[in-house]
């Protein structure tokens, strides 16, 4: 695998295109060379009340990934049950996302630690609350971007779209994954060279398609 930041932010073309199960298997990847890592989702909708609090199934994925044990509350900072656009469901919660509650969480998960992948929500652009957006959180947080591409029609256009943005915010990208989320996509390996061209590296990883997705 390409060699990864030690922390770093993963977005993803949209909404659908598997970001939590690729920061699963950079997590694994990254265990498997002997390093402690967590897996942070500070904000998540579509939440189920369980055992007394919030719980969403990517945080629980990515819980149960780390070999670090944290409070919920530092992995998950914001949990909202309607599966929705976040800042529509803090509003119907009345709760108003405040990155200074994400970065001080996200500041103790990374002194416990060598590795905290933080995984998005959605898209770059998804609104937050009333003036922000997940591309302002990942920069609040300083981290380089890592995208997910969702390797399906319309992908080429969606990752430039994202990287352009990426650029314009001084986002570092360090590096991109082409995650096959369609059996059925014509000229994969055409699009997937068309990816290679555009966004001037090759993926640091390739997944294969997989009946289930985050």
């Amino acid at each position: 695998m390409h060699s990864l930041p030690r922390h770093f932010f993963v977005t993803g073309t949209d909404t659908g295109v598997g970001k939590t199960t690729v920061t699963v298997r950079l997590m694994q990847q990254l265990i498997a060379q002997g390093l402690t890592v967590i897996g942070m989702k500070p904000i998540a909708s579509g939440c189920a009340w369980v055992d007394g609090r919030w719980q969403n199934d990517d945080v629980l994925q990515l819980t149960a990934a780390s070999n670090v044990s944290a409070p919920p509350e530092l992995i998950n900072p914001y949990c909202f049950e309607p599966a929705i656009a976040p800042h529509i469901a803090a509003a119907q919660a009345g709760v108003t996302i405040d990155f200074h509650v994400i970065q001080a969480a996200y500041a103790q998960l990374a002194s416990m630690a060598d590795v905290v992948i933080v995984e998005g929500a959605g898209g770059l652009l998804v609104p937050l609350n009333g003036s922000q957006t997940i591309a302002d959180l990942i920069q609040a947080l300083q981290l380089p971007a890592l995208l997910v591409v969702g390797m399906r029609l319309g992908c080429i256009n969606h990752a430039l779209l994202t990287a352009q943005v990426l650029k314009q915010r001084n986002i570092d990208c360090c590096g991109w994954v082409a995650n096959n989320i369609d059996p059925q996509m014509s000229v994969p390996q055409e699009n997937l060279q068309s990816l290679i061209t555009g966004l001037q590296q090759p993926p640091v990883l390739q997944v294969p398609f997989q009946a289930s997705l985050s």
